[in-house]
């Protein structure tokens, strides 16, 4: 008797797929992080081996996603050794209706706003429930803090009204740690009502590496659905 399948993940399967479609031979990608993401790199992977796309190289945004390239035979290049990116792929943590997005639940935003922001088209995959109306409705803002200035970083998101979380590791003592070798903040703010102005104040406090509030970069947001148990891709 066969297993039947998750229609939560087939669908993760089919938002990573459609984003994969629209990456061109010759092209140099950024890879998001993420559960969705890898489900693209994946496909990356297959139809470089079918022979459907050729010449790709990808720029990874965190361990995770460096290593999934190599697992699935994508190419992999830094930003040391080319002068643009064509297009990123990456996920979110919530999407609001301008497709300004808080991403970070993975720690990976310093990487991942790099890549993303560098990028000619940037393609945000999502599932339905990230769908917010207004930033911060669900999600903390991830903040990367260097561990020296964590408790004025923390005096200072405070003072700015927000309620700052040291994330702690799971299934690890202690605090979460980076790629970067920092610290994350999460912060919680009763309403984010200008992200673009909180993006630049935040990342204005002495200390802070990045946090995790993008603004006016998103070109596409690809959007999964499980409608009567089957998968459905939209775009926002």
């Amino acid at each position: 008797m066969s297993i039947p399948a998750d229609p939560v993940k087939l669908m993760k399967q089919e938002v990573g797929k459609a984003a994969a479609n629209l990456v061109k031979s010759g092209s140099i990608v950024g890879l998001g992080t993420g559960s969705t993401t890898a489900y693209t790199i994946q496909y990356l992977g297959e139809r470089l081996k079918s022979g459907e796309l050729e010449d790709i190289v990808g720029i990874p945004t965190s361990f995770q996603s460096e290593v999934l390239a190599k697992e699935y035979g994508v190419p992999l290049t830094t930003l040391d050794a080319v002068n643009h990116i064509d297009i990123a792929i990456d996920g979110a943590d919530e999407v609001d209706p301008h497709k300004n997005l808080i991403k970070g639940g993975g720690a990976a935003h310093t990487r991942e706003k790099v890549v993303d922001y560098l990028a000619t088209q940037f393609v945000v995959v999502v599932d339905s429930g990230k769908l917010v109306d207004k930033l911060g409705s669900v999600f903390a803002v991830p903040v990367e803090v260097i561990p020296m200035a964590l408790t004025p970083v923390t005096n200072a998101i405070k003072a700015l009204g927000g309620k700052p979380i040291l994330r702690m590791g799971v299934k690890k003592a202690g605090p979460v740690i980076t790629d970067q070798g920092n610290m994350v903040l999460d912060v919680t703010f009763d309403s984010i009502d200008d992200p673009v102005n909180l993006e630049k104040t935040l990342n204005n406090i002495p200390g802070v590496l990045e946090n995790g509030i993008f603004v006016n970069c998103a070109d596409i947001v690809l959007v999964g659905e499980v409608i009567d148990g089957k998968p459905v891709v939209r775009q926002l």
